[in-house]
């Protein structure tokens, strides 16, 4: 396999280490010194070309593998990651005020959702340095990704959750065999109680923030999205952000198709957050540094109070031009419910937001109406059954009786 890593550099001191030198945060920095991976842009367009993407007949994430910095040998017995549709929709571009918007579901994903891209690489490269047993914090969909491949490749999992997790992704969890450790805490707290476990026994280390390899995994759904829209990606990408890694890692897969030549320019992009828990939103607005924020959303996913990628996903959006904006947990719901009935995608409230924020941005002149948007809906609903239900009605109880149903029908406008 071709390896073309060059390097991990710090985003803090720059310093540049080689693949074997280091294992998560530069050493000279810290935990604040999180790292990137370099490549050999020009070594590696000798191998990854347009005619590389098609007569490569494998469509799951791994028809990238020489682009993520993995090695190949284990990847047959993973299961399917990626591959996942990017639908045009048919209405919802009327909803929010655009040209167009393009939806890319990774609800579609093994265990439902984009983070399976990430714990699909951080498995591989703990089978590639041989650990038996692989660890994370989460308020869920990171955790149930983690279990889920870790147990098709024969991995055990110590996985730490808040309190708050909701329970569609606690009974994931539990189906797939995970060691789940429940914190009496909120997502600040289950990340401390992870790391000092992490460090102690010597799990291997999934926490998406501090792993550089993660990113890698991440930005193959903008590889995706660029190679679904003929390498002519759209306007803008819609991404919902809590700890700052998926937009890092979406900006950092359009950079690398940039830096190879096989697009012509880098999507702007939209980082959304629920105003109940928006550090970054509040940095933009303020031009001050990022603060911690209370984590009070429905979309769990995403409220993470104290942002353990900040640097790579402030830059996501100031190299891309793009903005921030952040959106309501009514607008959620209200998106959910329009998702749903106007494009027949069921997204949890995470995913949704960036739909919220589409039209928050139209509204505030940010997205201009001649413009195109995809938006990444990055996990199901079914993972969340207690919010759905709150973004919904109840069924009305009808007697079992034809003239009792011929009234409801005719009261709601269907007769």
């Amino acid at each position: 396999m071709a390896n073309f890593i060059q390097g991990f550099r710090c985003t803090l001191c720059n310093k540049i280490y080689s693949e074997f030198e280091v294992t998560t945060t530069c050493p000279s920095c810290g935990e604040k010194g999180i790292l990137e991976i370099e490549y050999d842009y020009n070594s590696m367009k000798k191998f990854v070309d347009k005619c590389y993407f098609k007569t490569n007949p494998d469509f799951s994430m791994w028809r990238y593998y020489q682009m993520i910095g993995v090695e190949k040998k284990h990847i047959p017995k993973m299961l399917k990651i990626g591959g996942t549709p990017l639908y045009k929709a048919n209405h919802l571009h009327k909803s929010v005020g655009i040209k167009s918007l393009y939806i890319k579901d990774e609800g579609q994903n093994p265990s439902g959702s984009l983070k399976d891209r990430a714990s699909g690489v951080a498995v591989l490269k703990a089978i590639e340095k041989g650990y038996k047993t692989i660890s994370c914090s989460s308020t869920g969909n990171a955790a149930s990704s983690l279990a889920c491949h870790a147990a098709r490749m024969g991995l055990k999992t110590v996985i730490f959750v808040p309190k708050r997790a909701p329970i569609g992704k606690i009974n994931q969890l539990s189906i797939y065999g995970s060691n789940v450790i429940m914190v009496d805490g909120d997502y600040k707290e289950t990340y401390e109680l992870s790391k000092q476990a992490i460090d102690h026994y010597g799990f291997y280390n999934r926490n998406a923030a501090i792993n550089p390899y993660l990113v890698e995994g991440k930005k193959t759904v903008a590889l995706e999205i660029a190679e679904q829209l003929d390498f002519s990606p759209t306007d803008w990408v819609a991404v919902s952000v809590g700890d700052g890694c998926t937009i890092a890692g979406v900006y950092k897969g359009f950079y690398d198709l940039y830096m190879l030549g096989l697009i012509e320019k880098i999507p702007k992009l939209l980082g959304v957050q629920s105003s109940g828990c928006a550090p970054f939103v509040k940095a933009y607005e303020t031009k001050k540094p990022l603060e911690e924020a209370e984590e009070n959303s429905i979309a769990d996913s995403i409220s993470v109070g104290i942002p353990r990628n900040p640097y790579k996903a402030i830059r996501a959006v100031e190299k891309s031009f793009g903005s921030w904006v952040s959106v309501s947990d009514e607008d959620i719901l209200k998106y959910m419910r329009k998702l749903g009935s106007k494009e027949g995608i069921f997204g949890e409230p995470a995913g949704v937001a960036a739909l919220a924020g589409i039209r928050k941005a139209v509204t505030l002149g940010i997205i201009s109406p001649i413009e195109s948007v995809t938006m990444i809906m990055t996990g199901n609903g079914l993972k969340d059954p207690v919010n759905a239900e709150k973004a919904t009605k109840p069924p009305i109880l009808i007697q079992n009786d034809f003239k009792a149903l011929e009234k409801y029908l005719s009261d709601k406008g269907e007769n």
